[in-house]
């Protein structure tokens, strides 16, 4: 551990030192002092870096896109790959000459990275423009660690690894007007060999029902259009994730549910009867396979075969031939032979994925997949990301064709890709959908009449009547 961390301030008495800091710098400068967050990866990330905002805000901090304004910046950090992490110490370098010209800026990296203790303990020894460090496991102790920062002029490193309870209470400042992330739970007990998530998250801890219902209805009661329940696997919700989801569903209202990830090996015909038979809940499921062979998903300790994974794929396409699926994918495993990639293109083609999200394998030093033998080089599998993103690119044209002609509901997100005077949302299958229209619909629920399909969006025109 990089330095133990040990408040003498309670978050109570922090916060009210906080608050009267704000007030003051607002008095002498005529403005609130301004924080500059970032989150990347996940939408866990995103999820935690909105409680941060809630944090600041409520001592009152306000919120800037412009380094060069803020008097805090923040990074919440993504520990899943190593080009996320590169990225993360690329800015920090970048903040050494700001940090100079401006000796009262906090700069501050928390998350996923900060939590490993090789990370911050590099930051610590080469990068001292950075001065509050703190891990996922310290949210919310933030107000009693900037505060020490502020008042003492001192860096603080926090990599605490107690999993207290799930704070209840932490504001949040969403950065979406009509979509939510609701976390259910926390952390993972799955220990796939290239992960590095359950170590720098923790055992799962799962929020009570009651809880979650109480913000689903309160976010439905502001007018949010879409809910996304988070968990790094929500099947294994301690509580019962089906019977979550039918408890959502009866609340009234017009939204949408959504929900990620779902690890294959929990996913039952119960969670799949609960999706087609409901509502709310979009007809879609994020199902992240990560390989096509048996032996390499056992190399992974993914727990599953390919045949026990695509039974849940014929229940489902069995009870609603149109039932989509998105996957998530690992190129170039330490030991994957060509032969046991093609087998995941095969794979591919077999189930009709509406989309994949798929990387060329990324080592995670302190994983069980670090120690194993690779013997592929990174051009080779370079080559191999190429030639399966070419395969799903042929699926995804073919297989949005069964949309053209019909009408679909989308929300509307904001304006589109194709031109000036278009729109862009998604439909209930995560798909992207472009139509011209005027921007009084964004953030509504629209119905759009499919004119075409191309290999990464649909396009239609609205249906007023």
């Amino acid at each position: 551990m990089s330095e133990l961390y040990v408040s003498d301030v309670g978050k109570e008495e922090a916060s009210r030192r906080l608050a009267e800091w704000a007030e003051k710098f607002r008095s002498d400068n005529g403005h609130a002092p301004m924080a500059f967050i970032h989150s990347y990866g996940c939408q866990q990330n995103v999820s935690d870096g909105e409680k941060i905002k809630g944090m600041l805000a409520k001592v009152g901090y306000e919120f800037t896109d412009v380094t060069d304004n803020a008097q805090l910046i923040l990074l919440n950090t993504c520990a899943v790959r190593e080009n996320a992490e590169d990225r993360v110490f690329g800015n920090i370098g970048n903040f050494k000459k700001l940090k100079e010209n401006r000796k009262d800026l906090i700069i501050g990296i928390c998350g996923c990275m900060a939590q490993q203790k090789h990370v911050a303990d590099k930051i610590k020894d080469s990068y001292r423009q950075v001065d509050l460090v703190f891990g996922t496991f310290a949210y919310n102790e933030l107000y009693s660690m900037l505060w020490e920062v502020i008042s003492k002029h001192r860096r603080l490193f926090n990599q605490s690894e107690i999993c207290t309870e799930i704070d209840e209470g932490m504001t949040q400042l969403r950065d979406d007007k009509f979509r939510a992330f609701v976390p259910i739970m926390y952390g993972c007990n799955n220990f796939c060999t290239y992960c590095i998530v359950p170590y720098v998250r923790g055992r799962e801890r799962s929020r009570k029902p009651e809880a979650v219902l109480a913000e689903v209805r309160r976010l439905v009661d502001q007018g949010y259009k879409e809910i996304t329940l988070l968990g790094q696997n929500v099947n294994s919700y301690a509580y019962g994730f089906p019977q979550l989801l039918r408890d959502i569903d009866s609340i009234d209202g017009k939204f949408r549910i959504r929900f990620m990830s779902s690890h294959p090996k929990d996913a039952t015909k119960e969670l799949i009867d609960t999706i087609i038979d409901s509502r709310h809940i979009c007809k879609h499921l994020h199902l992240p396979v990560q390989a096509g062979s048996d032996r390499v998903l056992k190399a992974m300790n993914r727990r599953y075969t390919v045949e026990k994974y695509m039974e849940m794929i014929d229940y489902a396409r069995g009870r609603m031939p149109d039932f989509s699926f998105t996957t998530d994918l690992i190129v170039g495993f330490p030991g994957e032979s060509y032969e046991e990639f093609c087998q995941t293109k095969e794979l591919i083609k077999r189930v009709k994925y509406d989309n994949i999200y798929s990387f060329v394998y990324s080592r995670r030093s302190g994983t069980p997949a670090a120690e194993m033998e690779d013997s592929v080089s990174d051009k080779q599998k370079g080559l191999w990301l190429r030639e399966l993103l070419l395969e799903q690119r042929e699926i995804t044209s073919e297989w949005f064709g069964r949309f053209v002609g019909k009408t679909v509901e989308v929300l509307v997100d904001g304006e589109g890709r194709t031109g000036e005077g278009w729109l862009t949302g998604k439909n209930d299958e995560n798909i992207i959908v472009e139509f011209p229209a005027d921007k009084k619909y964004i953030g509504e629920f629209v119905n759009v009449r499919i004119t075409k399909a191309m290999n990464w969006a649909l396009e239609g025109e609205i249906v007023t009547e």
